[in-house]
């Protein structure tokens, strides 16, 4: 899932979504779209049979997809080391400062004190559902990686404490945190789709918690029962505390409850506060705004969150200047093949998008229209294409949206019928996430999954949620048509 900040990077991805400018194709259709299931095929043997590196795999996988596409070798690896940087500048930096804050979070005690109020105050049959309540309320204002990188020591704790499988617990809250990223404005994609549709965003908002209440109980807390079965693996020796290697505890100082609540929630805060008035008042270039919008940065919130962590944190845990440092410098080195392998998925998924397989596959239906049940299926199935062909699910939002964009005025659709048109936009965007997305493999490295167990629980949880989305969608659609 790519990261944008809401304000100057929404600006170019719009631009580059616009239907009046189309790539060259760089080869015949049958050969772009041939050249991708090679290159996937590809990544994934080379990672299952041959044992190699999924770093390296990956590379190799975009190498193959290039050069059958039409693309030239030099073209090929500028297009991977392109997206390469662009991924490491987003989600690279996000995942750094999310490990050094889960770091400062678990050995100051402020996860400890977390999980131990929601073990303590739940019944073990009611945790998945309070997991899936705490995802959705992270994911609202928060990038789905920020939210991620935040939640993974609770999601660990929670699961070694209360003796849930893993699974039984990281799927409600990473199905909380994607509805939230594909649903609901002020994450890029939504709000990108808002605008080229001619929506109310008040309206997208309000139907979008409609359509992901049910997508998140079904992609959550009921699929987890199902998942747990078809996965079972150990729980990471991550964020491993005191309490969890036996040592006595009674006597070691941690952080207030609320101490702790609120660093987790700072960085949800302040994008929210940005957010929020982005839209109160849009294209606003004054000095409070300026300030808000830099505190809202993805990036400078979680900084920001990382610094207040030391202090209270630290303090609160009774941690000196030196442990801090050190729990700061620990926390680095784990991440490292993480952040490679983030990276490529991010080079892999450019190249697909430079050899233009997301625009000719749009393009092929992009004719078609009809009632507006129809055109929310195929808004929905424009998106499910360029998501599976690009991994991206802000690139298949902003894509879909552009190319869909005329149709809200040849139909001459209400504002509820745009905004209708946005979410079912949205709900395709999360379908089927794979080795193209950099969040598959995010959740594959955090919690030690392999190919095979990611795709049976976590690329099925995405599905899940896409069709309960837009059968949400379709299913409000009286009311606006």
């Amino acid at each position: 899932m790519a990261v944008s900040t809401p304000t100057s990077a929404l600006a170019s991805l719009i631009a580059a979504a616009d239907p009046a400018t189309p790539p060259t194709t760089t080869a015949p259709e049958w050969q772009l779209v041939t050249a991708a299931l090679i290159g996937i095929a590809c990544i994934v043997l080379l990672i299952t049979w041959a044992k190699l590196h999924p770093f390296l795999s990956l590379l190799i996988g975009a190498l193959v997809t290039g050069l059958l596409a039409g693309m030239s070798a030099t073209q090929t690896i500028l297009s991977f080391t392109t997206g390469f940087g662009n991924t490491m500048g987003s989600v690279g930096v996000l995942i750094a400062l999310g490990a050094i804050y889960g770091k400062l979070l678990a050995d100051s005690g402020g996860a400890d004190r977390i999980v131990d109020a929601l073990v303590s105050r739940a019944s073990v049959r009611s945790l998945p559902w309070i997991m899936a309540l705490v995802g959705a309320l992270i994911g609202l204002p928060m990038f789905f990686e920020v939210g991620l990188v935040l939640l993974v020591p609770v999601i660990i704790l929670v699961a070694r404490r209360s003796g849930l499988p893993l699974i039984r617990v990281a799927i409600p809250t990473l199905a909380g945190l994607s509805a939230m990223h594909g649903f609901v404005p002020p994450h890029p994609g939504p709000l990108a789709a808002i605008g080229l549709l001619h929506a109310n965003i008040g309206i997208t908002l309000l139907f979008g918690v409609i359509v992901a209440i049910p997508a998140v109980i079904l992609s959550g807390p009921l699929f987890s029962r199902l998942a747990a079965r078809w996965v079972s693996v150990p729980i990471p020796e991550l964020f491993v505390t005191d309490e969890d290697r036996g040592l006595d505890v009674s006597d070691k100082k941690r952080p207030a409850f609320g101490v702790a609540l609120f660093s987790i929630l700072l960085p949800a805060v302040l994008m929210l506060i940005a957010a929020i008035v982005n839209v109160l008042i849009p294209g606003g270039t004054g000095p409070v705004q300026v300030v808000l919008d830099f505190l809202g940065t993805p990036a400078i919130a979680l900084l920001i969150a990382v610094i207040v962590g030391m202090f209270l944190l630290g303090r609160g845990g009774g941690m000196p200047r030196a442990k801090v440092m050190e729990s700061v410098t620990t926390s680095l080195p784990p991440i490292a093949g993480i952040l490679l392998i983030v990276g490529a998925g991010g080079g892999f998924k450019q190249v697909l998008v430079d050899s233009t397989i997301g625009s000719v596959i749009a393009n092929v239906i992009s004719g078609f229209g009809g009632s507006l049940a129809i055109v929310l299926l195929l808004a929905w199935l424009v998106a499910v294409l360029i998501r599976v062909a690009t991994g991206s699910a802000t690139v298949a939002t902003i894509t879909a949206a552009g190319i869909l964009e005329p149709l809200t005025t040849s139909m001459h659709m209400s504002t509820g019928a745009a905004s209708l048109l946005v979410l079912a936009i949205g709900a395709g965007s999360l379908f089927l996430s794979h080795v193209n997305d950099a969040g598959f493999w995010l959740i594959k490295e955090y919690f030690g999954l392999s190919i095979g167990q990611t795709l049976r629980s976590w690329s099925v949880m995405e599905c899940i949620i896409s069709v309960a989305g837009i059968l949400g969608v379709l299913a409000l659609s009286p009311l606006v048509a």
